[in-house]
């Protein structure tokens, strides 16, 4: 864990990134504008069964955004607001694909700035990517259809393959 100082300007962008998308890194890149860094943060869900372990979606993270030394990935077993406590960060950074997201992602924000001293920055999704969901690429994937417009290119193959082998497990 890192511990960056106050006047830091340091972002977590949580989730869980099962796969990311290019909506996902299109916020990354954004916040970038705004942030010297931008952590992307695996979280677990108790609630999601996950295609991918936290420890490949860390991996496909990195090297959907490898050369970028501005991003940081890294996993969490725990509340959002106690990663940010451990590592004195006060900013959160959140993708709103439609208004049925702000009510969660407000709900969130409120939690989050009740248990500790943190701001949210809200990007609204660009409208290419509006409709597009991790669990939309894994319906597309699991069906045999195109993901290619979804993904970065350099984790197509990788989705792939771990979609045929879930697809030899279940059936």
């Amino acid at each position: 864990m890192k511990d960056f100082s106050y006047q830091d300007r340091i972002a977590v962008y949580p989730g869980s990134f099962d796969p990311i998308t290019l909506g996902h890194i299109d916020i990354i890149n954004r916040a970038l504008k705004l942030f010297d860094k931008v952590i992307v943060l695996v979280l677990f869900n108790y609630r999601k069964k996950p295609l991918f372990s936290l420890d490949e979606r860390v991996r496909l993270i990195k090297k959907a955004t490898e050369g970028n030394e501005k991003i940081i990935v890294e996993s969490f077993k725990g509340l959002l607001v106690d990663y940010l406590k451990q590592n004195n960060i006060r900013f959160v950074v959140k993708g709103m694909r439609a208004i049925s997201d702000f009510e969660y992602e407000f709900q969130q924000h409120l939690v989050n700035s009740k248990l500790f001293d943190v701001e949210t920055v809200f990007f609204m999704t660009k409208f290419e990517y509006n409709f597009l969901s991790s669990s939309l690429v894994k319906e597309i994937a699991y069906f045999g259809g195109d993901i290619s417009p979804f993904v970065p290119s350099n984790i197509l193959q990788d989705v792939l393959e771990r979609m045929d082998k879930f697809k030899m497990e279940v059936d």
